[in-house]
């Protein structure tokens, strides 16, 4: 299995795996343009993807899913509630592949299994993924609300994640975001804190985790060294960690 973040942030998310033969792609919140490009350059074609996984309705993960599935032949699997949500907001287009799924569901492509998992972010109906080969078990949780009942015992049963790291508390509470939104960032239905990452992983990483990817940091409330920082402080030396951008591709990541 092996994962890498072709953009990660709220200007646009999009990650690839690959697993057992079967190529997926999470979420489509860059422009068709960009998620080609950026495939290209470790020389995977778009037309090969097998399926698009939608996360939840906001428009930094799911604003060019018709895009991906009018131009490349891409079934999007999705659930109801998200579908009708984006559709409310965004011009999707025809799209004449969707696979509705149910959260907390199990999706299978072959060999490949990718449990879904309910998330209280305040999209309308959020989801994490978790794909397994049979062998090794990669999560891709981002978008978590806060850190709710059970998601520790996810994380200790991954060997690698890609997760958010949002922001940090200082930044947030001396930024120039409305209250409101400070508000809505840090509280139940927002995003994780560096701390609360780092404090999740490094229980993880007492388990069975091998590396961490963090991801979907915030531009204005957080910095990449910061995030890495924390984290690593919390984890301790040895365990492998690293950040995906808000803007370029990531390294291919090995599970």
């Amino acid at each position: 299995m092996r994962m890498m973040a072709l953009q990660s942030g709220s200007n646009g998310n999009s990650i690839y795996v690959e697993a057992a033969g079967v190529r997926l792609l999470i979420d489509a919140g860059i422009t068709g343009l960009q998620m080609q490009q950026r495939l290209a350059t470790r020389g995977i074609a778009a037309a090969d993807i097998d399926a698009l996984l939608i996360s939840h309705d906001h428009r930094d993960h799911v604003q060019c899913m018709g895009v991906y599935h009018r131009k490349f032949g891409m079934p999007v699997y999705v659930t109801e509630r998200t579908l009708m949500a984006a559709r409310s907001r965004l011009r999707l287009g025809i799209i004449d592949d969707i696979r509705i799924f149910s959260s907390e569901s199990v999706l299978k492509f072959g060999p490949v299994t990718v449990e879904t998992v309910s998330t209280p972010h305040d999209g309308v109906d959020g989801v994490g993924f978790v794909i397994d080969d049979r062998r090794n078990r990669l999560g891709v949780l981002t978008d978590l609300g806060h850190v709710f009942g059970g998601l520790s015992d996810v994380l200790s049963s991954l060997d690698a994640v890609l997760m958010e790291s949002n922001y940090e508390p200082r930044l947030l509470d001396s930024g120039p975001y409305p209250e409101f939104l400070k508000d809505r960032i840090r509280g139940p239905s927002g995003h994780l804190s560096n701390q609360e990452t780092g404090e999740l992983l490094g229980k993880a990483f007492r388990s069975r985790l091998r590396w961490a990817c963090l991801a979907h940091l915030s531009e204005q409330n957080n910095d990449p060294r910061l995030a890495l920082t924390t984290s690593q402080e919390i984890v301790g030396a040895g365990h492998k960690l690293t950040v995906a951008s808000r803007y370029a591709v990531s390294a291919m990541f090995d599970v």
